[in-house]
């Protein structure tokens, strides 16, 4: 008679629960990465199959970065969508939705994405040096938080323009998150974006909101890369490549602090300090080195998902084999032509009700994130700095950012990039900059709970 396996404490090798649980385990953590990761691609124009498998691959390189020690799966990013609005907006069709991919441009965001994974490196290569509490002295959350609040106020006009091809399907799919946010117990409350998806496309089958042709005429098994939509190919120090270089490159900044919160989550949830061991440079260089890739290949910015350390808290498996399962999940679909055109079918609608949320979700986490580490904004130094980022962030926006020469090259900053650049100044300029970063617990970083940023 097998012995009875003790979960209260937590499970650490799950070998001991047999290879049939093992893959059960695996395939809760991919569906639980699903709904966020594959509505990047459904806002950007990117390949779903793409996206897939640079999440499995970034995953996987992850974890060999980290040594195996870290039970964190990598997804799509949404912090880097205000980046993709501004450098490769989606275009409009016939009827005016926006919904015809910016071809020409959408590789150039894609190495944008790549090159601000290299951010992460030199941030990783700046701590190993000079120890965590100098480097994110520049990055405190009176920087961070405002930045973060801009993204989600940026693309709130695109929310709100995909809600307009079908209200009907944007309200239910925004009434099911939040009602699963709010209101869901267990992996209900884990799975919001997922689920709001499946309620809302049935309802789309119902009222006959769904073309089909496109996921007959597609192949079962096809290559997930394709040439002409990756990073790598468009490195090419034209002035289009400059531009979306300086638009995307900040938001990293940003992504790095959520970064270091899902670590600290990761951590509290499992009971072992993973910024300690194996080392908040090493989990940067991870998460960098799989956003690098991702860009290359023509994938989203990766980032660790908040959504699996639910997961994770929820089954008290922390094995990080069973995320490197999942994440060869994900691999083995992204070969699937067909299932990526089961994905395209999704109407704007239930895309804008979603985003809806989402957007809007994206800047509570920034307000959070100031909130959270008791930003006082009774002192005019934040006040000040907080006020130049946002007015930066949205008033260039509105303007389509700022455009100079350099050597006979035209290059343009985005609202983002000028709002990075100059709060990051301003913070080290000004008098009375007394942020600590806590390397015992990382708290002082955001984690952005089931919507991830």
């Amino acid at each position: 008679m097998s012995e009875k396996i003790d979960y209260s404490k937590g499970i650490y090798d799950a070998r001991q629960l047999g290879t049939g649980r093992m893959l059960i385990l695996g395939l809760q953590h991919m569906f639980a990465m699903f709904g966020a990761t594959v509505l990047v691609p459904l806002l950007t124009g990117l390949s779903v199959s793409t996206t897939l498998l640079c999440a499995g691959l970034g995953t996987l390189l992850f974890h060999l970065v980290t040594k195996g020690k870290v039970p964190a799966f990598l997804g799509s990013s949404f912090a880097y969508l205000g980046g993709f609005s501004i450098v490769a907006p989606m275009l409009a069709d016939a009827d005016g939705n926006l919904t015809v991919v910016n071809t020409k441009m959408l590789p150039y965001a894609c190495a944008g994405v790549a090159l601000s994974g290299i951010l992460y490196l030199l941030v990783s290569l700046l701590i190993s040096t000079f120890g965590i509490r100098r480097i994110m002295k520049f990055f405190p959350p009176v920087v961070t938080g405002p930045i973060i609040i801009s993204i989600g106020l940026i693309l709130a006009p695109s929310a709100i323009t995909n809600c307009e091809s079908n209200w009907l399907l944007a309200f239910v799919a925004l009434g099911t998150v939040i009602v699963c946010n709010i209101w869901g117990k267990g992996m209900v409350k884990i799975l919001p974006i997922l689920i709001g998806v499946l309620v809302s496309y049935a309802v789309a089958l119902v009222t006959g909101a769904v073309n089909f042709e496109a996921i007959a005429a597609a192949d079962w098994f096809g290559i997930p890369l394709h040439k002409s939509d990756m990073g790598l190919f468009a490195i090419d120090g034209s002035p289009e490549f400059i531009s979306a270089m300086f638009t995307i490159i900040p938001i990293a900044l940003a992504t790095m602090m959520e970064h270091v919160g899902d670590i600290a989550a990761i951590s509290a949830t499992v009971g072992h300090n993973y910024i300690n061991d194996p080392g908040l440079n090493r989990t940067l260089m991870g998460d960098g080195l799989a956003t690098a890739m991702a860009g290359l290949l023509g994938g989203p910015a990766n980032t660790t998902y908040g959504e699996n350390t639910g997961v994770l808290a929820l089954s008290r498996i922390y094995d990080p084999l069973v995320i490197r399962i999942a994440a060869v999940m994900a691999v083995i679909l992204s070969f699937s032509p067909k299932f990526e055109a089961v994905i395209n079918t999704i109407p704007t609608g239930i895309i804008g009700g979603i985003s809806f949320v989402l957007y809007g979700m994206i800047s509570a986490i920034g307000v959070r994130n100031v909130v959270e580490n008791r930003v006082d904004f009774t002192n005019s130094r934040n006040l000040i700095v907080a006020a130049v980022i946002l007015v930066c962030a949205l008033g260039f926006n509105s303007v389509g950012g700022l455009t100079f020469a350099v050597g006979g090259v035209s290059i343009n900053l985005s609202g983002l990039a000028i709002a990075a650049i100059v709060g990051i100044l301003l913070n080290a300029i000004l008098p009375g900059n007394d942020y600590e970063f806590d390397a015992a617990n990382g708290s002082d970083a955001p984690s952005s709970a089931n919507l991830q940023v």
